[in-house]
């Protein structure tokens, strides 16, 4: 890549970045800049806006400033997982800092000289942020949610993807199946076909397979692989992905 497209490139970044940021207040702004310089000098990646965290900031926020006292759930408040879920958000992990203060700068100085509050500033597991800062008189209230995403994917997409995984893994047949996506619901046992081998996993991502399926698909013994996706029913408010494969002898 050549100096011009790079210099393009980065103008369109920076250019995309001030829109977003547009949309907010200076103190949401200058909070979210201070957090990623913080993440930067400890060697950690930035954490991108996210809109629907930003939401339930806001609710919270404004909550806070009714209140006239900081916490991080009031009396007939969902608690800060249900409230990012009713948002919108997808994810596998939910912090949150609030705060209140006369000076945005005292605010974030504050937080970071909190090591709980700053442990979330510098958790390297979450990727993105929404920000809320309200004022009352000169009174601001602040809220700062954390999260770890979630992306969302069709079945399709889940199947495909763990699909992949297991012919890497070494498996030379594997399809997607209504056997498989039917077993995937189950608790128990298996639909279809008697299998070799069953296995259910629920996860955040799906970039790898549980080491006791690799380790299965390694023994061999099996002549083709099926994948399935489903939703099993949860009161969880945190986003998993949940699969079945099912290998047949």
């Amino acid at each position: 890549m050549n100096w011009r497209v790079r210099t393009v490139l980065l103008w369109m970044s920076v250019m995309l970045c001030r829109s977003v940021m547009a949309q907010h207040t200076v103190a949401e702004q200058y909070l979210f800049q201070a957090i990623n310089a913080e993440r930067a000098a400890a060697g950690l990646p930035s954490v991108t806006w996210n809109p629907t965290l930003t939401h339930a900031a806001q609710e919270h926020a404004f909550r806070m400033r009714s209140s006239q006292a900081i916490s991080h759930q009031f009396q007939g408040e969902p608690g800060l997982a249900e409230r990012a879920a009713a948002s919108g958000s997808r994810f596998s992990r939910v912090a949150e800092n609030v705060a209140t203060s006369t000076s945005i700068l005292e605010m974030h100085t504050a937080l970071m000289n909190s090591p709980r509050h700053r442990d979330n500033i510098l958790d390297p597991q979450v990727n993105s942020i929404g920000i809320a800062v309200v004022a009352s008189g000169r009174q601001m209230w602040g809220v700062e949610d954390f999260a770890r995403d979630v992306q969302p994917l069709s079945y399709r997409q889940q199947e495909t993807q763990v699909a992949q995984l297991v012919s890497a893994a070494g498996a030379s047949s594997v399809e997607t199946s209504e056997a498989a996506r039917a077993t995937c619901r189950q608790s128990s046992g298996y639909a279809g076909d008697r299998p070799a081998f069953v296995m259910r996993f629920t996860s955040t991502n799906l970039d790898h397979l549980p080491t006791q399926l690799t380790t299965r698909i390694a023994q061999g013994g099996f002549s083709s692989a099926a994948v399935g996706a489903c939703d099993m029913k949860t009161k969880s408010s945190f986003a998993t992905y949940n699969i079945a494969v099912v290998l047949y002898p």
